[in-house]
């Protein structure tokens, strides 16, 4: 958008979203130029409200026919944007065909938006919450504004969350042993765990342990994207027969976390897994991995 004062549109439409200073906030990178931005962050249920304002340069008039405001939920698919879905759709008539001698304000109230879906940035695929603001010409151009949301959804505690074992061998020798003290965690969580030594015959020189996110776009132009969320060293030096060695893994900080989406509106799904890597003195690599399931703790 040009400058207010300078060439370009005689108006501009700024947004402005009611309890922006007490409203939670977050941080994120959007497309695939990850530039950053600060959005509000809205719950399932949560009322969308504010005000649009049209400012005019002084002295100009306005026509247009009509003024609108859309909020739009879409899919955006990076590098195929025909395909990109809308889910959900509002719309509300701001103003008829008119003509505006100088500044106004237009206030507005989304209610019962269907929210169904988190926001999410991933690797190939954008879900995004926005508003659009609309000023529709005859003979010129139209003016437009949008402003992203960010929404988040309502966890609940799984009832059942059983622990994980699993076993890496090779014959004669390794065998290892590892578990965890649970396969789902909340954002905010605390992996546990320990590795046990049964059998060991191979130099080994280091292990870590990461978490993959793996994001799937399904169908014949689809993609598979695995991105490291973290990684940590376990043990550096070589391990005996019968030792154990514990895990503790905070999840708290990671800001590229969120939950397990397993298929979301049929367009894409996001897992992830624990990836355990043994290498050894010859930097040979041994890997197991196990899917963990991710889900938003709502605290209070």
């Amino acid at each position: 958008m040009a400058s207010l004062f300078g060439f370009g549109p005689s108006a501009k439409v700024e947004i402005e979203l009611k309890g922006a200073d007490d409203r939670e906030k977050i941080t994120v990178e959007n497309g695939p130029e990850k530039k950053k931005s600060e959005l509000l962050i809205y719950k399932g249920g949560d009322a969308v409200e504010g005000t649009v304002k049209v400012v005019l340069k002084p002295g100009k008039k306005l026509e247009h026919i009509g003024i609108r405001l859309e909020l739009i939920g879409l899919i955006d698919m990076y590098y195929d944007r025909a395909n990109s879905t809308e889910f959900t759709s509002r719309c509300d008539e701001l103003s008829p065909a008119g003509t505006l001698d100088g500044t106004v304000e237009y206030p507005f109230k989304f209610e019962n938006i269907n929210m169904q879906y988190e926001s999410y940035n991933g690797t190939n695929v954008q879900l995004r919450y926005y508003i659009k603001a609309t000023i529709t010409r005859n003979y010129s151009s139209n003016i437009t504004k949008e402003q992203d949301l960010w929404v988040q959804g309502l966890g609940e505690a799984p009832e059942i969350n059983n622990s994980i074992k699993m076993e890496v061998g090779i014959e004669d020798c390794l065998h290892i042993e590892f578990e965890y003290d649970k396969q789902k965690y909340h954002l905010k969580d605390c992996i546990l765990g320990k590795i046990y030594f049964l059998l060991v015959r191979i130099k080994i020189k280091h292990m870590e342990l990461a978490i993959i996110r793996r994001e799937t776009i399904p169908g014949a132009a689809g993609s598979t994207a695995s991105e490291t969320v973290t990684k940590f060293e376990v043990m550096d030096g070589a391990p005996i027969r019968g030792e154990s060695i514990p895990i503790r893994l905070f999840l708290e900080g990671y800001e590229n976390l969120t939950p397990t989406y397993k298929m979301v509106n049929n367009k894409f799904s996001v897992r992830y897994y624990l990836n355990l890597v043994l290498i050894d003195e010859e930097d040979r690599r041994y890997f197991k991995q196990q899917e963990i399931i991710m889900w938003r703790h709502v605290i209070g």
